[in-house]
């Protein structure tokens, strides 16, 4: 019985080792098992794979940190792990990964061992450090070294740099010689605009050693009068740090734009595009609008050091490539005038060449030094510029306004090329007035207009009622009409700049004679885009025909954008008329006369109320342009003008003559 007993509890203990054998996996089960935690970057998980061979050589901890580090510092993405089995329990693996030197790809054989671990007999990985990166061995380190590029630079016309690559300088302390007396923390805190507690902050980073310089502050190189002052001061010193210049400063801020580092969100958004977390990029301005040209693509040599530390073999490189440098047509000269003119208060400065519509200059006014943000701005010093009511972050050329009398140029164009009347016609005006009852108290107003008006009267003076009665007598259909053709509805064809598109109305309708009156002079829903305004006047030394602006050198300039908005001889008539605004002596901008210049311009002063009577700020508007040797046009305007144009003709003026300074005339 006994033996009976012993027979079957012998027969049960085989068939478990036989259960218990068919749940082992094989060695390609493992092995693939191994390599789908490989993939997943589960490098706990992949550990337990490991032989006892392979334990003893490389603890847990030292295993993943190895594989974290190494992965993170080559920046790996796209990692693919196959295995392919050959034989006698041995494996081929491919690797696959991007790094930040390029992809990389090697073969490795892993042999599959059976042993038991814990009591589990199964198969486990012989692992080696090549199975990381290629040929590397115990105790070798993987390192990386950067290749800089260099971003493009921007420059004018004339090969003058708007932003380029520079230095700036670091202004910190040597903790060691740094003494207290007499407050010298403090001092050094107010030269810096810092806190007590943001230096001393840096001052208690681990790194940090009494005789080590440790930076504080970085500042302008140009900002001598702080970094004299910090020098002054017992263990203060400075060192230059590469770093994006602005020639311009506050004059191109808008237009240029600056860098900064890129930001997790932008990485995100850019993830594919060769972006590392070290990545400069664009944030404004062309710096941004042409981030893929300027855009300096740094290389990386991927290599194995030995234990002291020497490069033992080069795994991969990607050679650095430089940003290509960008020319602009603007002249930095004329930028300068025109900011100057416009610094102390709010408004927007546009010049052209108006036979080639390059364009000499874009300007908004406040503005800011793009260097605070490249060299870094506090939190408080960003959130004053945001909430500052006069808006210095705020982009005025790309806006649109309402232009006020300049708009005037458009109206008679359309009367004349329609037949309304012709422009010698003399017209008998009186004012107030109003179509009819229906306008119920609104009624359109005049300034020093004689009683008998022709076109040339109507625009030296600057008469609304002639306008405004000739709008309403050619009708809205043909008025719509004439305003498309001047390219209102239209976007600018300007490459590299994305404004707002000049309207005519809020519904591109125009569905009162009230409304068409207003529109007439200027006023009512119009909004124009002051690049686009500039265009317009290009017309009146193109024969009629309105020139595309361009930006860059490389584009083809002196394109027609808008073929024969007027007729050669309404372009004549209106030319006179422009004349007559600077040189005739009832002409509103008469304070512009330069001797020896025949100059054309209009004047325009857009009120900015809800309704008529009421009190309301007024913007201040004056286009002018020489005629004879066309060379410059000037559009500007000015918001919340004490005496509207006629504080803007001076500006422009001295725009002119600052110009013909330095370009005298022939």
């Amino acid at each position: 019985m006994k033996k009976k007993i012993y027979f079957i509890a012998f027969l049960c203990l085989c068939i478990t080792a036989l259960v218990s054998c068919s749940n082992q996996p094989t060695a390609e089960e493992r092995i693939k098992e191994f390599v789908a935690s490989w993939n997943k970057q589960d490098f706990t998980k992949m550990y337990t794979y490991l032989d006892e061979k392979s334990k003893n050589s490389i603890t847990e901890k030292d295993f993943i940190s190895k594989y974290e580090n190494i992965y993170s510092g080559i920046e790996t993405k796209n990692l693919k792990v196959s295995v392919k089995e050959e034989k006698d329990n041995r494996f081929k693996v491919t690797m696959k990964m991007e790094t930040m030197a390029g992809k990389l790809q090697w073969n490795e054989t892993i042999k599959a061992v059976e042993e038991e671990q814990s009591k589990d007999k199964s198969w486990y990985v012989n692992w080696s450090p090549s199975l990381i990166v290629p040929d590397l061995k115990d105790k070798e380190k993987v390192r990386v070294s950067t290749i800089k590029a260099e971003r493009g630079s921007i420059t004018d016309r004339n090969g003058t740099p708007l932003a380029f690559n520079g230095t700036a300088t670091q202004i910190g302390v040597i903790p060691g010689e740094l003494g207290n007396t007499n407050g010298a923390k403090e001092k050094l805190a107010a030269i810096l605009n810092m806190s007590i507690e943001e230096i001393d902050k840096k001052l208690n980073q681990s790194w940090v050693k009494e005789n080590l310089f440790v930076p504080l502050k970085t500042v302008s190189s140009t900002n001598e009068e702080i970094i004299t002052k910090a020098k002054e001061l017992q263990g203060v010193g400075t060192q230059d740090v590469p770093s994006r210049v602005y020639q311009c400063r506050e004059s191109c801020a808008h237009l240029i734009g600056y860098v900064g580092d890129i930001t997790a969100e932008m990485l995100e958004k850019k993830k594919d595009e060769g972006y590392t977390a070290s990545s400069v990029i664009g944030k404004t301005g062309l710096e941004s609008l042409y981030e893929s040209k300027l855009r300096a693509k740094d290389g990386a040599v991927i290599y194995i050091a030995d234990q002291d530390g020497n490069k033992r073999k080069e795994i991969l490189k990607k050679n650095a490539e430089n940003g290509q440098d960008i020319q602009l047509t603007i002249d930095s000269n004329v930028q300068e005038s025109i900011y100057n003119q416009l610094k102390d208060g709010e408004g927007v400065g546009v010049a052209l060449q108006p036979k080639t519509g390059e364009i000499l200059a874009l300007v908004s006014a406040p503005s800011y030094n793009p260097a605070d943000f490249v060299l870094g701005i506090s939190a408080d010093e960003y959130e004053a510029l945001s909430n500052n009511e006069h808006k210095p972050l705020l982009n005025r050329f790309k806006a649109t306004f309402s232009p006020g009398s300049t708009f005037k140029l458009l109206t008679a164009g359309m009367l004349l090329e329609n037949n309304v009347w012709s422009p010698d016609q003399k017209l008998a005006i009186s004012g107030p007035w109003q179509k009819d009852k229906s306008w119920g108290s609104f009624h359109v107003n005049r300034v020093g207009s004689s009683p008998n008006v022709n076109l040339y009267d109507a625009l030296v003076t600057s008469d609304n009622i002639y306008f405004a009665q000739g709008a309403v007598k050619l009708g809205p259909e043909k008025f719509l009409e004439g305003a498309k053709n001047y390219g209102f509805g239209e976007k600018l064809p300007l490459k590299g700049y994305d404004v707002s598109t000049s309207t005519i109305s809020k519904d591109g309708k125009m569905e009162s004679d009230l409304l068409l009156a207003n529109t007439a002079y200027g006023q009512g829903e119009v909004q124009v885009n002051p690049i686009h305004l500039a265009s317009i006047y290009t017309s009146i030394v193109n024969n009629g025909n309105m020139i595309t602006p361009v930006l860059l050198k490389s584009e083809k300039s002196g394109q027609v954008w808008k073929e024969h908005v007027m007729s050669e001889k309404t372009t004549e008539e209106v030319r006179k008329g422009l004349i007559g605004v600077i040189k005739d002596t009832h002409g509103t901008a008469r304070a512009a006369k330069i001797p020896g210049v025949t100059l054309a311009g209009k004047t325009g002063t857009a009120e900015l109320k809800k309704s008529q009577g009421e009190q309301g700020a007024e913007n201040g508007w004056f286009v002018m342009t020489d005629v004879d040797n066309p060379s410059l046009l000037v559009t500007m305007m000015v918001s919340n003008a004490d005496g509207g144009s006629h504080s803007v003709v001076p500006k422009v003026k001295k725009v002119f003559e600052d110009y013909y300074a330095s370009n005298p005339l022939q």
